[in-house]
């Protein structure tokens, strides 16, 4: 449709600064006086604190302070984005191992480190309940003996069964959020059906294993806060940070430099209190760095056990489908309930299920807390209802490719009553799929060939701002409170500006997520950014533009509807042309000024209807199995990615092949594995991540480009859609290749071999 810079494969602004080591990340911040700080944890997953003596700490050489909740008890020392229900320290009791009790404040990193070892804190052990069916069971302890009420977060109000008009409290149990939606009469369809399958799985609890572990450095002075942090969402954090310390949001600046990944790890607030309360405790900035085994203690991904029956006709057309959802949500809420309601969304696919109920619970358990992982709850559905539909292809005698295609939805078709419609050509991208994969298929024993097909209600809520300033130069900055963590985010804003005002991506600067410098960015996450910031940033150059045609009318002599825009410039009715530079400077009348255009979103118009978009996950596996060790290759990947319009293709293969590796990691290798109250491989050792030697022989990285979103240019977001499906693909493969059905992931060698050897 004629686009100059967007479709382009362009070189990242970032590529040079991060592989020689010049990027400044948040650990590299200093500031002048900053102390360090070292976490005291618990060791204990459910206790009573009976006392803390921290005489001996303060003793130490290098030691400011010892911060515990009772030198902040006069702040508001809970946060939480969907409940508030998240300590900061540890007043009474514990909840997790490794949840924080104490801050030691020391001059030095190594002073703090061993004043930790000299904090006394005595306990008196609780009965602790370490997965979701034991916190479940009768006369279980609980993990809150409060209840909370939920948070005002629209997007949470718009999926929550909670009525929160009268402001009641539910009577506390270890239900953190329950939801349930359905329609049609399920009991009925399921009489009908031909052939019922039901079967139950599980979905491993893992972390998302952000290179960059979570870190800060937060000044408190003047009653004024300045935050640095590994913040997805810095508008949220300074939301939070406002609360706990009753201030103005005008006096808490949170910035978010760059990120080491987040993958939705890093979303909401995690250990930027703990720094300001440091800071705040002892009058100077604190910077607070965790190990990988702290930040694996802060956050991990909800496990999950999802039984799911679904009925058929004899033609494999669904009838009926029937989900219940148990999360492990660890010892605080967070963003679980948010994750859990997605799952119940997400569960039963993008296909026509006439009669559904879905009932889903979120659960306090004695574990470290959950919270956001890329997919948001679509990877534990998608194993539960992929391989459901699996198992039901292989009872009637059909293919797992023949299965989906007489139920997948077509363009336009709605999945959930009241949203918006399908706006992908599904069925078109599992052909090629089923293409890719057939092209290149092998003959040889335990091989196996597995799809996998999702839907996700993505975007999140549509608020977006973003502004553009263009200087004396001609030259253009752009400002976001968006994030880049390494997603792309800087290169393609800067695509997006570069095309609509006509100007060289090479004069387009983008500036990002300081809440006090750049526009309101609500979240950095659900795969919004191209989407609902590049929407939000065009209607800014469009708003420049007009503002530079207002100015050249002045210049011109004429009405500003006769002056017509050009690339980079403005044109009089005569013909004359200034570039936006000349304009600039001989309308303020010198070499000074500027024109600044604001780009604001909300939920209307386009954006009215939600979803905003519809991200899709289509994939494809083969696996190839060695029958004496259980090892499963992974002989094909083959992904498509229905994004619309690709802004920067190589950025969306990109994203792909690690939305698809991470999904691979989940499938075959990843999983946290608790030993008594303590995890057991909280390392970088043991937590099995994949390695370059576990890729693929054959990757197929596909971009299906239909120009069918309500982004820029017919764009709809990526980067969470490979992950989501990957599971359940995975796990038909290796069924199909052995003979049999696994219940859960990883399918690590052992569990492999002993399915194949199973009596």
């Amino acid at each position: 449709m004629g686009e100059n810079v967007v479709g382009q494969s362009v070189r990242r602004p970032d590529l040079v600064e991060k592989v020689t080591g010049a990027a400044e990340y948040c650990v590299d911040v200093t500031m002048p006086g900053m102390a360090h700080a070292k976490v005291v944890r618990s060791d204990r997953a459910h206790a009573r604190i009976t006392g803390i003596d921290v005489a001996e700490a303060l003793a130490a050489p290098g030691v400011v302070a010892v911060v515990t909740a009772a030198d902040i008890a006069s702040l508001h020392a809970r946060f939480g984005h969907i409940i508030t229900d998240h300590w900061i320290l540890a007043p009474d009791k514990v909840r997790y191992y490794g949840e924080p009790v104490a801050v030691v404040v020391a001059e030095t990193v190594a002073a703090a480190a061993d004043a930790v070892e000299l904090v006394r804190v005595s306990y008196e052990d609780l009965p602790a309940v370490m997965d979701a069916e034991a916190a479940l069971a009768d006369g279980a302890p609980l993990v809150h003996e409060q209840a909370y009420e939920a948070t005002g977060d629209e997007s949470f109000k718009n999926l929550s069964h909670v009525d929160e008009g009268d402001g009641a409290q539910q009577v506390p149990s270890n239900v953190a959020h329950e939801v349930t939606i359905g329609w049609g009469e399920v009991d009925a369809a399921f009489a009908d059906s031909a052939v019922v399958v039901e079967n139950t799985v599980h979905f491993p609890m893992l972390y998302a294993y952000a290179m960059e572990p979570y870190n800060a450095v937060a000044s408190y002075a003047e009653g004024a806060l300045s935050v640095v942090s590994t913040a997805q969402h810095p508008y949220m954090v300074r939301d939070d940070l406002a609360r706990v310390f009753d201030l103005p949001l005008s006096r808490v600046r949170v910035t978010s430099p760059y990120l080491g990944g987040g993958y939705g790890s890093k979303s909401y607030t995690k250990v930027e209190p703990l720094a300001s309360v440091a800071s705040w405790v002892t009058g100077r900035p604190v910077k607070l760095t965790l190990t990988v085994e702290e930040a694996i203690y802060t956050t991990r991904v909800d496990s999950a056990k999802i039984w799911v029956k679904s009925g058929f006709a004899a033609d494999g057309t669904i009838l009926a489908r029937e989900f219940d959802v148990v999360m492990d949500s660890g010892a605080y809420a967070d963003n679980s309930p948010l994750v859990m309601a997605k799952t119940v969304n997400r569960c039963f696919g993008p296909y026509r299920v006439p009669n559904l109920r879905v009932r889903g619970l979120s659960v306090y358990t004695n574990t470290s807390p959950a919270s956001s992982y890329r997919g948001f709850g679509a990877p534990q559905g998608a194993l539960a209802g992929e391989t459901n539909l699996d198992r039901a292809a292989e009872q009637l005698g059909i293919s797992g490719a023949d299965i989906r295609r007489r139920n997948l939805v077509r363009k336009g078709e709605e999945i959930l009553p009241g949203k918006r419609g399908i706006d992908a050509d599904i069925p078109a991208d599992l052909e090629m799929v089923v293409e890719s994969l057939e092209r290149d298929r092998k003959d040889v024993p335990y091989y196996g060939i597995g799809f996998g097909c999702t839907a996700s209600d993505a975007g999140a809520y549509p608020i977006s701002t973003a502004q553009v300033r263009i200087q004396i130069d001609g030259s253009v900055l752009v400002l976001s409170g968006s994030t880049e963590m390494g997603q792309g985010s800087r290169s393609l804003l800067a695509q997006v500006a570069a095309e609509e005002l006509g100007v060289d991506l090479a004069v387009v600067k983008v500036v990002q997520s300081d809440t006090s410098v750049t526009p309101y960015e609500r979240t950095t996450g659900a795969s919004r950014t191209s989407t609902l910031v590049g929407l939000a940033l065009q209607r800014a150059c469009a708003d420049a533009r007009s503002r530079m045609r207002d100015m050249a009318a002045e210049l011109f002599e004429c009405a500003p509807g006769e002056v017509r825009d050009r690339p980079g410039a403005v044109a009089a009715p005569d013909g004359r042309e200034l570039d936006f530079g000349s304009v600039v400077r001989q309308w303020f009348g010198g070499s000074a000024g500027e024109v600044t255009g604001v780009g604001l979103l909300r939920r209307d118009g386009a954006t009215q209807k939600m979803p905003p978009f519809w991200e899709v996950g289509m994939v494809g596996v083969a696996v190839e199995i060695d029958p004496e060790t259980g090892v499963v290759a992974v002989d094909q990947l083959v992904t498509v990615a229905d994004v619309g319009f690709a802004i920067n293709p190589r950025a969306v293969e990109g994203q792909d092949l690690g939305a698809a590796t991470q999904g691979l990691g989940m499938a075959l290798h990843e999983e946290l594995v608790y030993d008594g109250p303590q995890l057991a491989n909280a390392n970088v050792v043991d937590y099995r991540v994949p390695r370059t030697t576990d890729l693929p022989r054959k990757i197929d990285l596909m971009i299906a480009e239909r120009r069918d979103g309500v982004g820029p240019y017919g764009a709809k977001g990526a980067g969470e859609g490979t992950l989501n499906p990957i599971g359940g693909a995975v796990a038909a493969a290796v069924a199909r290749a052995v003979g049999r059905w696994p219940d859960r992931l990883p399918l690590t060698p052992e569990r492999v071999w002993r399915l194949m050897n199973r009596d």
